[in-house]
């Protein structure tokens, strides 16, 4: 959808490009919806995590996750994304659903299926760790703020 057929609205739109993780619009125009909790693969082979319903354009995959636990689907985009987004696709070469076919991720499996209690924990774990530096960094930006303010 060009942008100049794009009708204002509230469903976030989405196309290629790594600029506000490919969201390109807010529009009012009647597209198919994809469900929150899945995946988006731009034409780059860019994979992101949607926690939201979305429409996409034509230069957008979607993989349908949102049966799969949150944290689960979003290491699942991390596999996805490390595997498709390696400079192997560009303008002149677009990624394309049949390409996530050809794509191999790897997963972590148990019993000979994939383990999505491990994969969901193994992402909050990385996100707590993620939190601690935040703070750690923050605490030590207002410790030289205050050395400087005293002085």
């Amino acid at each position: 959808m060009k942008s100049a057929d794009r009708v204002p609205g509230k469903l976030i739109f989405v196309t290629a490009g790594e600029a506000n993780e490919g969201i390109s619009a807010h529009i009012g125009n009647h597209v198919k919806i994809f469900p929150k909790n899945t995946t988006s693969i731009d034409m780059f082979g860019s994979a992101k995590y949607r926690n939201y319903e979305y429409g996409a354009d034509d230069h957008v995959a979607v993989v349908h996750t949102e049966n799969l636990p949150k944290y689960a689907s979003i290491f699942v985009t991390s596999a996805i994304h490390k595997a498709a987004h390696t400079g192997k696709f560009s303008y002149a070469k677009n990624f394309y659903a049949k390409d996530a076919d050809e794509l191999n991720i790897s997963l972590p499996i148990k019993d000979g299926i994939p383990d999505y209690t491990f994969m969901a924990t193994f992402i909050r774990a990385v996100q707590k760790l993620v939190i601690k530096n935040v703070v750690r960094y923050t605490d030590k930006k207002i410790s030289a703020y205050k050395q400087v303010s005293t002085q």
